[in-house]
């Protein structure tokens, strides 16, 4: 694919006005971090407390070290109505302190903080929380007055209007603040934002939700895994947050999340409620070799190699030259999955090194990579000529 960005207009319809450009360089990686949604939804427990208890838990937990920045807030931080001067007004029971103390309290621990509203008249919360369609100018203004890092965008109560001009409003009002703010479109795929996204978001959804279990963890995974020709530094496809820990999988299954997420390139924001983790769930979301796959500086996508039978082997280039590779079993039995050296892009040597990213241990090779991987997981290896 090209790196040129597609055309886009950036006006809305009947305005005119120059392009604004995005800074492709505020996520040269794909974003890591945290949000609310996945454990909280709308419920009462989302408030306060829980966004400074996660920020406070970033930094004693080693997520913040491990590359996790962002505490990113979901839908229901706003009232139902704007105020007077059309604003948007913090509800005082979730955030009594509002949310510019919230974002100074992340800040100072060395982190970011995230935001979120809706490409249309109401969010997505059947409360109806207002959207920022008609008010993109005004909002961004006013995340840029909060200090806001990163806003996610969504698509519910659209009204029917052309996406790309909507989402390319936002991305104008953004810039022009002057504020560094991290863009995620959250369309859900519907109008290919893979192909025209680039230059307007930072990532893109390339799905609709993700839920707790092994059905939408597989269709969500086979919906992405397709786009990797889009990915790259600054523009990272999204096939949504993450589910680890939330209970709905198994271990297996979520080192199979978090590992197909990591190979694609994915956005790792964590969904559960870190005030309640278990220690297995903080194994997996603070493998940092599996972290260093997902964040390589190379920027490629990892994509199947070959796929037959529920059986897949995933290959991701990284910048030393090494290959990460997935061993993918989707079926309901364990199966043995191989590879080779050859088959997976590396040039042939006299034997190679493989990391085990799971068990963190390395082996020699003469060239073949097998395994008898269980039911629904998936072995993750980096894979290298020997020097």
């Amino acid at each position: 694919m090209s790196d040129s960005a597609p055309s886009v207009s950036s006006s809305p319809a009947g305005g005119t006005g120059p392009s604004r450009t995005l800074d492709l360089s505020l996520a040269p990686t794909p974003p890591m971090g945290w949000n609310n949604w996945n454990t909280t939804n709308d419920g009462p427990e989302f408030d306060e407390e829980m966004v400074l208890a996660t920020a406070d838990f970033f930094v004693s937990s080693g997520l913040k070290d491990a590359g996790y920045e962002y505490v990113n807030l979901d839908d229901c931080w706003a009232l139902p109505e704007r105020d007077e001067h059309g604003d948007l007004v913090p509800d005082p029971v979730r955030f009594p302190h509002g949310i510019k103390a919230l974002a100074d309290y992340v800040h100072s621990k060395g982190l970011k903080f995230g935001i979120y509203t809706s490409a249309g008249s109401h969010t997505c919360s059947p409360i109806g929380f207002p959207g920022a369609l008609d008010h993109e100018e005004q909002d961004a203004l006013l995340f840029a007055s909060y200090e806001v890092d990163y806003l996610k965008y969504d698509n519910c109560h659209n009204e029917g209007r052309d996406a790309v001009q909507r989402y390319t409003r936002m991305r104008d009002a953004l810039v022009a603040t002057g504020r560094p703010i991290v863009y995620s479109i959250c369309e859900w795929g519907q109008n290919d934002p893979w192909t025209w996204a680039k230059g307007v978001g930072h990532l893109w959804r390339t799905t609709g939700d993700i839920s707790d279990n092994w059905a939408s963890l597989l269709e969500l995974t086979k919906q992405n895994m397709v786009l990797a020709e889009y990915a790259g530094p600054g523009h990272w496809n999204d096939p949504d947050m993450l589910e680890v820990g939330n209970g709905g999988m198994t271990d297996t299954e979520y080192r199979t999340h978090f590992g197909l997420w990591a190979i694609m390139a994915a956005p790792l924001l964590i969904g559960s409620d870190l005030r309640r983790v278990t220690p297995e769930t903080m194994e997996i979301l603070l493998n940092t070799e599996v972290i260093a796959v997902d964040q390589d500086p190379l920027g490629v996508q990892g994509a199947p190699i070959r796929s037959e039978g529920g059986l897949h082997v995933f290959v991701k280039p990284l910048a030393d030259g090494s290959r990460a590779v997935a061993l993918f079993n989707e079926t309901d039995e364990a199966a043995d999955i191989s590879t080779s050296a050859a088959e997976v892009g590396l040039p042939e040597a006299a034997s190679y090194e493989v990391r085990d990213l799971w068990a963190h241990t390395t082996e020699k090779s003469g060239g073949s990579l097998a395994e008898n991987v269980p039911a629904h997981g998936t072995a993750l290896y980096r894979v290298a000529a020997a020097g």
